[in-house]
């Protein structure tokens, strides 16, 4: 049966809607950066471009690092958009755009985040390089669909209970990202931690500027939060979403962060652009071997 007109929605040369693509236009190799200019920032060390476009914040460069092909898309902030990011991908690959009906063959992506983020725990530095080994998603977006078969129910319920989490709010949800990927990225310099994933820079994250908290104390409870020797080690706004539309679809997914806070002893990177810089060419030489 076709999809319906309304819910996969094409442009006139039937790219998808939001990021302009097809399927020839993406590798199986994905980075995903939330500043549209960081693009360059990581396609500039490529050997060969192929194809670029952009739409809104969206943009895509696909081309080869290595001999490897990789496409680099940024995403822009928060959950909301990862929505549209990752939903679109898939599509692409695992639907013929022409006929709307799903492809026979399923098609998994390899997709690795590159951000950045500020470090919870005093241990982890400025300037240091964090994986999220666990996804904690505090914004809510993931429980427009079936997560049950995704979560880690009790790490979920055991990090509600810890923070006294309002029934207000949307329960937490803990994902854990791939293994395969982990294995892949992983060395003795990188850092690794639940990567908790807010809704919002401001309130959201504990920060106060007019507007009084919900919990004055949640940042706090959540730096302290540890079950079975999983703690938090750091806040941003992407992760979670990733790692739950890419297991709920079957895709491989982590997030590479550079360290450019550190929030309990309230320090910043010197340069940080450095950081961003260094973590890119880590990923890149580790996604190729």
């Amino acid at each position: 049966m076709a999809i319906q007109q309304s819910e996969l929605i094409l442009n006139e040369d039937g790219s998808i809607y939001h990021l302009n693509l097809k399927p020839e236009n993406i590798a199986k190799d994905i980075i995903f950066v939330g500043d549209q200019d960081r693009v360059d920032k990581i396609t500039h060390l490529f050997d060969t471009i192929e194809f670029t476009t952009q739409k809104r914040e969206f943009k895509t460069t696909t081309g080869t690092y290595k001999g490897k092909r990789i496409s680099v898309i940024s995403t822009g902030i928060g959950p909301d958009n990862i929505d549209i990011v990752l939903n679109e991908l898939d599509a692409i690959v695992n639907i013929n755009l022409a006929t709307r009906t799903l492809k026979e063959t399923f098609t998994s992506l390899n997709i690795v985040r590159i951000g950045t983020s500020g470090s919870l725990q005093k241990d982890i530095p400025v300037d240091s390089f964090l994986m999220s080994t666990h996804a904690l998603d505090l914004n809510g977006m993931l429980h427009a669909y079936q997560t049950a078969a995704i979560s880690d129910t009790e790490l979920a319920t055991a990090f509600a209970k810890h923070t006294n989490w309002s029934s207000q709010k949307h329960a937490p949800l803990v994902i854990e990202n791939s293994q395969k990927l982990e294995d892949k990225l992983s060395s003795k310099i990188i850092y690794k931690g639940m990567t908790a994933t807010a809704g919002g820079f401001y309130g959201p994250q504990g920060r106060v500027l007019r507007l009084a908290l919900q919990d004055a104390e949640l940042n706090t409870k959540i730096d302290q939060f540890q079950h079975n020797g999983v703690r938090v080690t750091n806040l941003e706004m992407e992760t979670s979403a990733i790692y739950g539309l890419c297991k709920l679809l079957g895709h491989n997914a982590c997030s590479m962060n550079a360290i450019i806070a550190n929030r309990a002893l309230g320090t910043f990177s010197k340069d940080y652009n450095k950081v961003v810089e260094d973590l890119i060419v880590y990923t890149l030489n580790k996604l190729v071997v």
